[in-house]
């Protein structure tokens, strides 16, 4: 996440929001938000609004399945995710996750299947 200067701007149960900037550590090649980085984004902020859902230290939370529909084109700035919950069950959880630009405007809509698995002892 720091790689692609995301931070975390508000982090609870039920929503976690997070931001990154759209430089050259994010474009693709014609200098536009690359699509990659989205999906980056969205998951980070799934996984992470899944991590702070679960009820066990024994427990931990793994992306699964992510989707995104990228619907306007970004060159600078800063973009901003937020993930909200669809489902919150014990072996997965279900985010959607948008991803706006400084003006508010949807950038991409994302929809992120997180799994609960056994953490590693």
């Amino acid at each position: 996440m720091s790689h692609l200067g995301m931070k975390i701007i508000e982090s609870t149960p039920d929503k976690v929001v997070m931001t990154m900037p759209v430089d050259a550590r994010t474009h693709q090649p014609i200098g536009l938000l690359h699509g990659g980085a989205s999906v980056a984004l969205a998951e980070s902020a799934a996984s992470l609004a899944s991590l702070l859902n679960l009820q066990s230290e024994e427990k931990t939370a793994v992306g699964l399945e992510i989707n995104a529909n990228h619907i306007r084109a970004v060159r600078e700035g800063l973009v901003t995710a937020t993930a909200t919950p669809i489902h919150r069950g014990a072996s997965t959880m279900v985010w959607d996750v948008r991803i706006t630009n400084e003006r508010d405007q949807l950038v991409c809509i994302s929809r992120c299947t997180v799994a609960i698995i056994n953490r590693k002892k």
